[in-house]
């Protein structure tokens, strides 16, 4: 059982009380062989579904061939991979830097806007979360991941709230970075009028805008990305999370100008744009493209929306498509113990009261309609 792993790992983090076995869809099963429907995805990681054959045989394929070589040889495979994200990508992006973790991403497109600017001022968003490295903590928003020491050099402003950010921003600013939906905030977006001012700011004072979409990214918000949603397209994005539906692979996606100054040796990463990684996000993309998972994301994210505001005890319903946070009358955290027990997963926040929704982008209308029932049981089970 899990507690007996205890003495051998590290407790970082707050483990649900069951010993995983298996998945399939968007189910998975613990070692006892009871099913658990997941709307949350392993931290909204498993975009295509647990275990979707096509990603399951490209993986199987490619380790029967090569199971890893860094990026001191070519490998076909990462130039189709690489090109396949960028032909995906809003207009304007011409390069990727792959590494392991949405933190590493983060991290680099930090020291690419260093470079490229030459300037070193950060303006972060409170609230926001960007991984818990040295540079990706001190560019977090939330207080109990600002661990000491932190790399100066950052301001934190409101998120939403352009005044702050336009007398944050200036000369010296050599980059914003954002989540465009804060998940751990709560699931909180802003304003079209927003994004678009930020935009505005960052070209008055030629600094670049950053958009972390370690999460918003690869189809969760009913399009491949956030961007460029509102008409804003910034200057480098991050992903990380459904880029390879569960193989540990992030992305950073860079413009021509930005990568014409980037030099060897400045990024890497060993086991980035591995062999495996590759192939899992090259099937990940195509499965995306060709079974419309971003459509089905925004249509079966506004049957649930839908469905959520006719629950009593929920009092808001945030995010886009299958990103969604439930603001709930109840305690969160008893609300998801008790949709466990009933053989549900679903994710708390860091602000008290809301339940986050990250399920697999295969979700459908029948798997909204199974876990309605099982969510009005446990709010009215706790009010």
């Amino acid at each position: 059982m899990m507690n007996d792993l205890e003495p051998y790992l590290l407790r970082t983090y707050k483990r649900i009380p069951i010993d995983l076995a298996r998945g399939e869809d968007v189910y998975v099963w613990d070692t006892a062989g009871r099913r658990y429907l997941d709307f949350y995805a392993g931290h909204a990681v498993a975009s295509t579904g647990h275990c979707h054959p096509r990603v399951v045989k490209a993986i199987q394929e490619q380790a029967a061939k090569l199971l890893f070589y860094s990026n001191v040889a070519g490998l076909p495979l990462r130039v189709e991979a690489a090109k396949l994200l960028i032909q995906s990508a809003p207009p304007g992006f011409t390069h990727a830097f792959f590494a392991n973790s949405g933190a590493e991403a983060n991290e680099a497109a930090l020291k690419m806007a260093r470079k490229h600017t030459g300037r070193a001022a950060i303006v972060a968003m409170q609230g926001g979360f960007h991984g818990r490295t040295a540079g990706a903590m001190s560019v977090t928003g939330v207080e109990r991941y600002r661990v000491p020491p932190l790399v100066p050099g950052t301001t934190l402003v409101p998120f939403g709230d352009l005044a702050a950010a336009t007398a944050a921003v200036n000369d010296r600013t050599a980059a914003v970075i954002l989540e465009p939906i804060q998940s751990m905030a709560g699931v909180k977006t802003a304003s079209a009028e927003y994004f678009q001012g930020l935009r505005g700011l960052c070209d008055r004072h030629e600094a670049l805008l950053i958009y972390d979409e370690v999460q918003t990214g690869i189809g969760r918000t009913g399009r491949l990305f956030f961007a460029p949603r509102h008409d804003v397209v910034p200057d480098l994005i991050t992903l990380a999370k459904g880029i390879a539906s569960g193989v540990p692979l992030s992305a950073v996606l860079v413009s021509k100008p930005i990568a014409e100054r980037v030099s060897y040796g400045e990024h890497g990463a060993t086991f980035g744009a591995g062999p495996l990684a590759m192939a899992a996000m090259k099937a990940t993309l195509e499965v995306m493209r060709e079974e419309r998972l971003p459509d089905n994301a925004r249509d079966t994210g506004a049957y649930l929306a839908e469905k959520l505001r006719g629950v009593r005890g929920v009092l808001e319903v945030r995010g886009l498509a299958l990103m969604a946070g439930i603001k709930v009358e109840a305690d969160a955290g008893a609300i998801q113990k008790h949709l466990l027990a009933q053989g549900v997963i679903v994710g708390t926040a860091d602000e008290p009261g809301v339940l986050r929704l990250l399920p697999p982008l295969t979700l459908t209308r029948a798997h909204v309609d199974e876990f309605i029932p099982h969510l009005i049981g446990s709010l009215h089970h706790e009010s």
